[in-house]
């Protein structure tokens, strides 16, 4: 089958062996597959990531039990062992011994073919179409905030970053009540939010003021450091981003000032596809652009390209 490969050196489109099947996997035949920023931190040597990249994607199930035959699904992308305590507690995102999909010890969705376990699979509505459905691995992590900190109805909340998912968690907590205001440094993309009545404002025109609220969505470095400034005394700081860069950090206003860091990253796929379901979040929006599997390293390229934002790969 073909399959964007990396090798831990330069990716390339080439043939790779088809997947084996086993009891508790299914075969998934990719429709689409999205690139994001942690596909491209990946090539920069971030969790010294060797193998066929990509987890976010919508597919329909090739082999498998008979009851997933056919089934268009999509997946989460933490594969868990099922057995130990914290997935016996039913945090498999955080099982000591999983793999996770082109990111860590699994081969992911940039090809013909993809291995999910059936735990993993999730049944994508009818009314909900692919380039919609692409995006449920993504949603699913802004969700996530929702399931890790109360968001006060009318409260202040600030995004920094215009990208993907800076767009999606802007969505969500909004559509959870709190007013937000999400910083970028293009002017098209946060026209996305505005359409939706979210405030926005640049960043070379941003005053900070202190908020309770604050996620870090910029997908670089030294976002960390801005979203500190803007954190109000006691409040949350919910990071988001995963760079392969190194910054040395100050901690003491994190100490002085009483701050509450939240790490977060995969979310809730029930939620996400509901909201696709009932068309209460804007992802077409975000396409840039939708690239054959064959030009797998252009579809990279492009989407390394700041002014872009989804670019999905087309098997």
């Amino acid at each position: 089958m073909r399959a964007l490969h990396f090798d831990g050196t330069v990716p390339r489109v080439t043939e790779r062996p088809r997947p084996d099947p086993s009891e508790d996997s299914a075969l998934v035949r990719v429709v689409l597959a999205g690139i994001c920023n942690t596909d491209l931190e990946l090539l920069k040597g971030y969790m010294g990531f060797r193998g066929i990249l990509g987890h976010e994607f919508v597919g329909v199930v090739d082999q498998g039990p008979s009851e997933w035959h056919d089934q268009r699904v999509v997946g989460e992308i933490n594969f868990a062992c099922q057995e130990c305590p914290m997935c016996q507690e039913n945090l498999q995102r955080h099982c000591p011994d999983r793999r996770v999909m082109g990111i860590l010890n699994a081969d992911g969705a940039f090809a013909e073919i993809v291995r999910v376990p059936i735990a993993n699979l999730h049944i994508v509505p009818d009314s909900v179409p692919d380039e919609v459905a692409v995006f449920a691995e993504p949603l699913a992590a802004a969700f996530e905030i929702l399931s890790q900190v109360d968001v006060e109805r009318g409260g202040d909340c600030l995004v920094l970053g215009d990208g993907k998912l800076g767009i999606l968690v802007a969505q969500v907590l909004d559509a959870a009540g709190a007013h937000v205001l999400t910083v970028g440094t293009h002017p098209d993309k946060l026209a996305i939010l505005e359409r939706r009545g979210i405030e926005t404002v640049l960043t070379s025109d941003w005053v900070p003021e202190p908020t309770p609220l604050v996620v870090e969505a910029t997908g670089s470095a030294e976002g960390f450091e801005r979203a500190l400034a803007a954190t109000k005394s006691r409040g949350i700081l919910v990071l988001k981003s995963t760079s392969a860069e190194r910054r040395n950090i100050n901690l003491a206003p994190i100490v002085i000032n009483e701050i509450q860091i939240v790490g977060s990253r995969c979310g809730p796929f029930p939620p996400a596809l509901s909201a696709m379901e009932a068309d209460t979040i804007d992802v077409r929006s975000l396409i840039s652009q939708r690239v054959p599997l064959r030009d797998g390293n252009e579809a990279l390229r492009r989407a390394a390209d700041p002014s872009q934002l989804k670019v999905l790969i087309e098997p």
